[in-house]
């Protein structure tokens, strides 16, 4: 007899039959239920096997936000079809390498992305479109679609989803996400941040980005209800908070300031009363927008997640120790065993920044066609790492230094950016901030500071480089200093430093520049 396996579809099949009138995705003016997630999850992957896609094959997603996505997914988590979501801000060039790479057979694309399909409709065997223009239109397409679930065998070490790493060191890597790890991943979000029936969730980030999709289709996969935000704007989200009686949110650092500059005191002027729990993942919190968000949303509890693609989440720092332990990211998540390491791999001690490596049932499995870099993220014991580095302190509460590959070193010293920059960011008048590495004759490498500043706020140079003067030792203070309009970032909300290290030359042409 073949075990049960676990399914990233299950929770479609089983809220369609259990509460089928209840909404499940609401998407503007368009609303959801869960029966009919679940019929028109049916028919989009009968469709796609009635045209001759096979279990194993792939079907690339070009989307923004939108309520499709969730039926995409289950549908092809149904026949066993993995799912490969592109970025909608990734140019016509890079999908076509990741759709060359990852052997797609179909396009699912919204006709406004257009231009960034490119040549991808000679590339593969079938495009569907939402409206049409583009392709087969995809109404009519799942129309066409059995209403019977396929019902494949699916192990759950199967893929769900191949999802592409941003490609910031070189062309991005396939990250092979199975049904087994996901599934866990939902079923332990679900445990730490409130999913389920009658809860409530929306999805803000892209749904194309990892994080972004899991911590929307978690709720919706527990039987809860999801909003769909099309595009990001805060004072939307607030209002939308309000209307849909949202109950739990994942966000990224730079979906709090931005809320910030247009609303310095949200849970004043706008009721919030069904919200309940925020948890906060993709880049660090700074401690002085930390300080903010659990005084502009009290009573709410509010988690600081780390995690990667790769590894899912690794770490949580739970809302008790949110003040206390501002600047950790907690201790290791459920199922997760954590260990920090220098480069000879020994156990660092506690106090010492050493690679973080993490091993869960949550992990990859495995970078697609690319087993030297597989095998060069794993250890002997089955740890992985993704080259963060972080230290823990003797109580075992975690904090992320930085990224092995952003570490500085000048003059023979090894040099962490984030320690630099939390201390800039606390500036009354900066509102981000990103500290790299340049070439430099003398000392290898020099410290350089990029930052913007708060809405309608002077800068005033001396005073700031004074402030960081008293707070961090005299070898770590940027050498150079520019004021920009704004930072890079990738979709999940990190910011591209290598884009910033490129820019350097024109940027220290134009910018406003203070030699320290």
């Amino acid at each position: 007899m073949r075990d049960i396996q676990l399914n990233m579809a299950s929770g479609i099949r089983e809220f369609g039959r259990n509460t089928p009138d209840q909404t499940a995705v609401i998407d503007g003016e368009r609303t959801f239920t869960f029966a009919e997630v679940d019929e028109r999850s049916n028919r989009f992957a009968q469709a796609l096997l009635s045209r001759g896609i096979k279990q194993g094959d792939r079907v690339a997603l070009l989307a923004g936000n939108r309520a499709e996505y969730f039926e995409i997914s289950a549908g092809l988590a149904k026949a066993g079809i993995v799912m490969v979501p592109l970025n909608s801000r990734n140019n016509a060039a890079e999908n076509k390498y990741i759709v060359e790479h990852s052997e797609a057979r179909v396009l699912v694309l919204e006709d406004e992305l257009r231009d960034n399909a490119g040549s991808l409709f000679s590339v593969v065997d079938l495009v569907v479109s939402f409206g049409g223009e583009s392709g087969e239109d995809y109404e009519a397409f799942i129309d066409s679609g059995d209403v019977a679930d396929p019902v494949a065998e699916v192990d759950e070490r199967d893929a769900f989803c191949i999802t592409y790493t941003s490609g910031t060191t070189g062309q991005p890597k396939g990250v092979v996400l199975t049904h087994r790890g996901r599934v866990l991943t939902l079923y332990c979000a679900a445990l730490e941040y409130g999913y389920g029936p009658g809860r409530h969730t929306i999805a803000v980030s892209p749904l194309y980005h990892g994080a972004g999709f899991a911590f929307s289709y978690g709720n919706l996969f527990m039987g809860g209800s999801v909003s769909i935000l099309r595009k990001w704007n805060p004072e939307v989200f607030l209002r939308m908070m309000v209307d849909d009686k949202c109950n739990t949110v994942f966000l990224v650092p730079t979906h709090a300031q931005q809320i910030r500059r247009v609303c310095e005191e949200p849970a004043k002027n706008y009721d919030l009363s069904a919200l309940d729990t925020l948890y906060f993942n993709a880049a660090a919190l700074p401690v002085a927008l930390k300080i903010w968000v659990l005084g502009a949303f009290p009573g709410v509890g509010v988690h600081e997640v780390y995690g990667s693609t790769e590894c899912s989440i690794v770490t949580n720092l739970r809302p008790e120790f949110a003040l206390e332990r501002a600047g950790s990211v907690g201790k290791p998540w459920l199922m997760n065993e954590v260990k920090l390491v220098d480069d000879d791999g020994n156990l660092v001690p506690p106090g010492v920044p050493g690679e973080l490596y993490a091993r869960s049932p949550l992990l990859l499995g495995g970078y697609l066609k690319n087993e030297e870099a597989t095998r060069a993220g794993y250890d002997d014991e089955g740890f992985f790492t993704v080259g963060d580095i972080a230290v823990r302190d003797e109580d075992g509460f975690i904090s992320i230094v930085d990224r092995k590959k952003d570490m500085i070193i000048a003059g023979g010293v090894n040099i962490f950016p984030r320690e630099i920059e939390e201390v800039i960011v606390q500036f009354d008048t900066i509102d981000d901030v990103a500290v790299i590495g340049v070439p430099d004759e003398v000392y290898g490498e020099r410290i350089v500071a990029f930052m913007v500043s708060r809405p309608g706020a002077t800068c005033d140079k001396d005073e700031l480089i004074a402030f960081v003067h008293d707070r961090v030792a005299k070898y770590k203070v940027p050498r150079e200093w520019y004021l920009v309009d704004s930072l890079p970032r990738n979709s999940g909300g990190k910011i591209l430093k290598r884009t910033i290290r490129d820019d350097y030359t024109s940027a220290s042409a134009t910018a406003a520049y203070w030699p320290a």
